[in-house]
């Protein structure tokens, strides 16, 4: 299959030869979502009983906004818009050249905690400035199921 990739290229290949299996490899947490050139890590946190959506997007996307971002779910019969908790961000660059980390907290009411955390999901998307970014639910494939 290798020589597929080499005759077609790499649909996961970054413009800085970059790849998305490098980013979740590189990182230590475990991805939320994949893009075709952005890996989004995420999750719930509280603070003084607000509650809080935190993503990190590491890869291509390289933004500086002062709107603000807006996250979407989309599940099975679920759908949920957060908006940024705070309008002013930026991505910071990585190490690695071409890759960028953006870190974006999003407001989230404790009602929708529980159905977030129900949903089955299908799809995230992140739209900032110019930037869609339609992320899909990251699936983790046991190498011991695939052994039996």
């Amino acid at each position: 299959m290798a020589f597929l990739s080499k005759l077609f290229g790499s649909k996961t290949k970054l413009k800085s030869g970059d790849t998305i299996e490098a980013i979740i490899n590189d990182v230590e947490n475990r991805p939320f979502g994949v893009a075709e050139d952005n890996v989004l890590f995420a999750g719930l946190n509280e603070l003084g009983g607000y509650f809080f959506f935190q993503t990190v997007i590491v890869g291509a996307l390289n933004v500086k906004s002062k709107n603000g971002a807006q996250l979407y779910f989309v599940g099975d019969d679920f759908k949920l818009k957060l908006e940024a908790d705070m309008p002013e961000f930026e991505s910071e660059n990585s190490d690695t050249k071409g890759r960028n980390v953006t870190k974006i907290d999003f407001q989230i009411e404790e009602s929708d905690v529980k159905n977030l955390e129900s949903a089955t999901l299908r799809s995230i998307q992140i739209k900032v400035k110019k930037h869609d970014i339609l992320f899909s639910k990251y699936v983790v494939i046991d190498a011991s199921d695939e052994e039996e």
